[in-house]
């Protein structure tokens, strides 16, 4: 189209210019002394943690906000979290400690702790919600956690699924990381950071495969919104289209930022995800002046 045509279309309104993107947005978590999990709450409310002081922040994609929400007791952690909205229950995972917390989301007290694994012999990484409850993971035992949630929110003991497989490969340093559900709900999709793949896992036996066609060498956090995942690893997010069966997938994006500073996990917000910024490029513990959230598009 010649130019003069084009800019006649503009102005008698027949032409739509292309919506620019959005600018990235950095949201800090005032005070936090490291980070690592986030997820989405209603709306543009998003939930962060801590990872060595266990608090968990409240914050807004929309308004650039964000502040401290619980102020968990000591000796707590903060990894991978999930929000059960129906229930108002907030799912954290305890890292070292070998625990998993539940919070109420309403009034941020604690309303249920649960022992996994003993301290310092499991790492309770990640949280991914099913219909009937929450799945955890363990990056150095080849077991899964599972916590019932009855239809009125009501929390049962849990049950540990042992790990076959690819996913039940312990032989890193650090192994199962992220979790999320299968587009059809019927299994359940684990990050392997040392392996740096997808494993499909059967949540009934614990029998799991490799997605084929999928790597992501550090794989950290993972997102799903129906067919399509992002995976955190290695200083940016891979999104990636999953087959309709979920056994395999092709990379469509390699989503970056100069403001990523070894980014952990990330939540998604209709077109952009919200990404946190770890720092673990400063040291374990980090030793960082601040933390954030960083937020692109996806």
């Amino acid at each position: 189209m010649r130019p003069l045509v084009l800019a006649l279309m503009l102005i008698l309104g027949l032409v739509t210019p292309a919506a620019a993107a959005p600018p990235e947005k950095v949201i800090v978590l005032p005070g936090a002394k490291s980070a690592e999990g986030i997820t989405e709450g209603r709306g543009t409310t998003f939930y962060a943690g801590d990872l060595f002081a266990g608090d968990i922040y409240r914050g807004d994609v929309r308004r650039g906000t964000a502040g401290l929400f619980i102020d968990a007791p000591a000796g707590r952690m903060a990894v991978g979290m999930t929000a059960d909205l129906r229930h108002d229950l907030l799912f954290v995972a305890g890292g070292f400690t070998g625990q998993a917390y539940v919070y109420d989301l309403r009034t941020g007290t604690t309303a249920a702790v649960y022992q996994f694994a003993e301290a310092n012999a499991g790492m309770v990484n990640d949280v991914t919600l099913t219909t009937d409850g929450a799945w955890f993971t363990d990056s150095l035992k080849a077991q899964l956690y599972f916590v019932p949630v009855s239809r009125s929110g009501g929390l049962g003991q849990f049950r540990t699924l042992a790990l076959t497989g690819p996913a039940g490969d312990t032989s890193g340093s650090f192994n199962n990381n992220g979790i999320t559900t299968s587009p059809d709900s019927r299994s359940l999709i684990v990050a392997h950071t040392t392996r740096g793949e997808l494993n499909k896992v059967d949540p009934r036996t614990g029998a799991s495969e490799t997605i084929a066609g999928v790597s992501v060498p550090g794989a950290d956090g993972i997102v799903r919104d129906g067919r399509t995942m992002w995976v955190v690893h290695n200083n940016q997010v891979s999104r990636i289209r999953l087959d309709r069966d979920a056994t395999a997938g092709v990379l469509e994006k390699v989503i970056t930022s100069p403001t990523f500073q070894s980014p952990s996990t990330a939540a998604k917000f209709g077109g952009r995800l919200a990404v946190v910024n770890a720092k673990f490029d400063t040291g374990l513990p980090p030793t960082a002046d601040r933390y954030e959230v960083v937020v692109v598009n996806s």
